[in-house]
């Protein structure tokens, strides 16, 4: 016998803005409760050390997760110099002290410096990562004691700017405040440890906030302690924004093709290539146009939210 399918009250892809000290299976869990609604899952993961803005994908929406590339990300670093960590943030134990040289004080140095952050390079991610090594996570094995040496990643800095510097204290680090965006798969914790060692120091990050995930920022990012059913349908992220492909309004007569899988064909000013079929604000299907053949790549039975108007103008 199929299985029915369930009905969601809500399909919508939704920013949430991390607290600090939640995994983002934690943030998953809440939200499942707030909701009353099983099927959430998340796009781009953010560790517990780090706050700010993750995507969720909320019953119908969770089929887009997969397809949200988010290439580049934003975030606000804070690193610590003198410390080096066996997880190279906060949270890890200590395996390294090293004096901070006296130049890390200056910020016309510091900002030199983090300015020729930007390019390519090859990044060695930290062992506790969610990187799989044999079917299982660089972190677990790492808890287990295990020795890892994990190969360099090719990462890009796209723009990096110092914002201050907090002189070290009774009880305080030197610490440098980084606003930083870079590729997909970029460790910033990484990035910390490797800027102490090349400064003949070690770092750690101290405090982490994701400002952005692709196109989507912190301003649009809804708290936990906010999330209803009417708060994420008038806060939905418009799923084409994210996706970055065109719209193709469609009619009642072919919304009926689009349900069933139907091809549409001559559709008069439909952008070639792909698309996201639409009707009354709600994405119904993403499909490929040919110039002449319009046919369906997904189908929603349920359609996702957020394709509005004004949301496209907003492009959120």
């Amino acid at each position: 016998m199929a299985k029915k399918s369930v009905v969601s009250p809500i399909n919508a892809l939704v920013a949430v803005d991390k607290p600090l000290h939640m995994s983002s299976h934690d943030v998953v869990a809440n939200a499942r409760r707030s909701l009353s609604i099983r099927r959430i899952g998340h796009a781009g993961t953010l560790d517990p050390a780090a706050t700010g803005v993750m995507i969720l994908g909320i019953g119908q929406a969770t089929r887009l997760l997969g397809q949200i590339t988010l290439d580049k990300k934003s975030y606000v670093a804070q690193i610590s110099f003198g410390i080096q960590t066996t997880t190279d943030d906060a949270e890890g134990d200590v395996v390294l002290r090293a004096p901070v040289p006296d130049v890390l004080s200056s910020f016309d140095y510091a900002a030199r410096f983090v300015s020729g952050l930007v390019g390519t390079s090859k990044q060695v991610p930290p062992v506790y990562s969610a990187i799989s090594i044999d079917g299982v996570r660089a972190y677990r094995r790492a808890r287990q004691g295990e020795k890892l040496e994990l190969s360099p990643r090719p990462i890009e800095i796209f723009d990096a700017q110092l914002i201050n510097i907090s002189p070290a204290g009774a009880e305080h680090a030197l610490t440098w405040t980084l606003a930083l965006t870079v590729s997909k798969g970029t460790y910033i914790r990484a990035l910390a440890r490797d800027i102490g060692r090349n400064l003949g120091s070690a770092a750690h990050i101290s405090a982490l906030q994701r400002t952005a995930s692709g196109s989507i920022s912190l301003d649009v990012a809804l708290s936990l302690d906010r999330l209803s059913v009417d708060t994420v349908k008038t806060h939905a992220l418009n799923p084409l924004a994210v996706l970055n492909i065109p719209s193709f309004d469609v009619n009642e007569a072919q919304l009926i093709d689009v349900h069933v899988g139907r091809s549409l064909t001559d559709l008069s000013d439909c952008p070639v290539g792909r698309i996201g079929l639409t009707c009354a604000g709600q994405l119904h299907a993403l499909a490929a146009y040919d110039g002449k053949h319009c046919v369906m790549e997904t189908v929603f039975p349920q359609a996702l939210d957020g394709c509005d108007e004004h949301r496209l103008r907003e492009g959120r």
